[in-house]
């Protein structure tokens, strides 16, 4: 087996199990190392132990390193790939097998953990036909938000991702534009013409009064280029970024909205977020909009939690034909395309 293979592999588990950031970062930086040495000096290092003063490798991904150079599985991946048999999450699954891509992803390019071709090939090997990579805009400057010129390279990163990968899948080019205060998309017109998809997210004044926050939304809404409202509410329920609120906005009036301009509602599939909540979820479906089962995944394991969204989408009655991410990658792109 590829030792770099083996180490990228178990990162991918453990990311899907949601192990601490360290962990994870000590696989992928030692794929990184071993992915940059010729294969018969990894194997020469692993075998007399040399490989273990390489700084970036520790017991653990040294281990790995010895068996799969001896043409093993290597025992922690083996244990690790018995642990994914089990579902993430309870239900969903008829729905799950229906999806067909995701429109919500972030890579290196902004807050990401990953280069944007390991992304799509970890998506591709999910099963998935398209994956939109969506990093953030540039007035999320915490996250290295992507201004037009940024955007623009990474568009053509993305047409040599996609030559390199082949027929059967599609890596979509994207971004989660931020709702700004007045309500305008942070990005300019012509690199958002330019996209596939266009995921519209509030992520500053969290707190701000429902009027304002409804009025923001709605103007985004109604903006040609939006396809999808992104974690409506901004909440976060668990996790090691600690608990936030709902934010307050009137969802009827959000919702209907999304419904009349055919933007999709996410049902963002990240557990600290499980955004919309219920009620929400409910509100929207009687609105009449369509949704979007989103990963939100900045790491590739991340991308398997669209099963936690499936189960939510299943558990609130949402019909597969309202999910926009069900459909084939030519209808998708129609839809995304309608007002482009």
């Amino acid at each position: 087996m590829d030792p770099a293979e083996a180490l990228r592999e178990i990162a991918f588990w453990l990311e899907r199990e949601q192990a601490e950031g360290y962990r994870v970062r000590a696989f992928r930086t030692a794929a990184g190392i071993v992915a940059g040495m010729a294969p018969d000096d990894v194997a020469a290092r692993a075998r007399d132990g040399r490989l273990k003063r390489v700084k970036g490798i520790g017991d653990r991904t040294f281990a790995v390193v010895r068996e799969a150079v001896d043409g093993v599985v290597p025992e922690y991946l083996r244990e690790l790939r018995a642990r994914a048999e089990a579902p993430l999450a309870d239900g969903g699954g008829e729905l799950h097998a229906l999806l067909k891509g995701d429109l919500h992803a972030h890579s290196d390019w902004s807050d990401g953990g990953a280069p944007l071709d390991e992304m799509a090939q970890a998506a591709r090997w999910l099963g998935r036909d398209y994956q939109a990579l969506t990093d953030h805009s540039p007035s999320l400057t915490i996250a290295h938000g992507l201004d037009a010129e940024r955007l623009a390279l990474q568009l053509d990163a993305v047409a040599e991702a996609n030559e390199a990968l082949g027929d059967g899948f599609r890596l979509l080019t994207g971004i989660e534009v931020d709702i700004l205060e007045d309500g305008s998309l942070d990005q300019t017109r012509e690199m958002l013409g330019r996209l596939d998809v266009v995921v519209a997210s509030v992520h500053s004044k969290l707190r701000a009064e429902s009027g304002p926050m409804t009025r923001r939304m709605l103007s985004a809404v109604d903006d040609p280029h939006t396809d999808v409202l992104g974690h409506c509410t901004g909440r976060l329920v668990q996790g090691s970024r600690g608990t936030r609120p709902e934010s307050q906005f009137d969802a009827a009036q959000v919702f209907a909205a999304c419904a009349e301009a055919g933007v999709a509602v996410e049902i963002n599939s990240r557990p600290e977020r499980q955004d919309p909540p219920d009620r929400l979820i409910q509100i929207a479906l009687d609105a009449g909009c369509l949704f979007s089962i989103d990963s939100d995944a900045h790491a590739p394991g991340q991308l398997d939690f669209l099963r936690y969204g499936a189960a939510r989408a299943e558990a609130n009655g949402v019909p597969a034909e309202r999910i926009v991410t069900t459909w084939p990658l030519e209808r998708l792109l129609d839809w995304t395309g309608r007002h482009r």
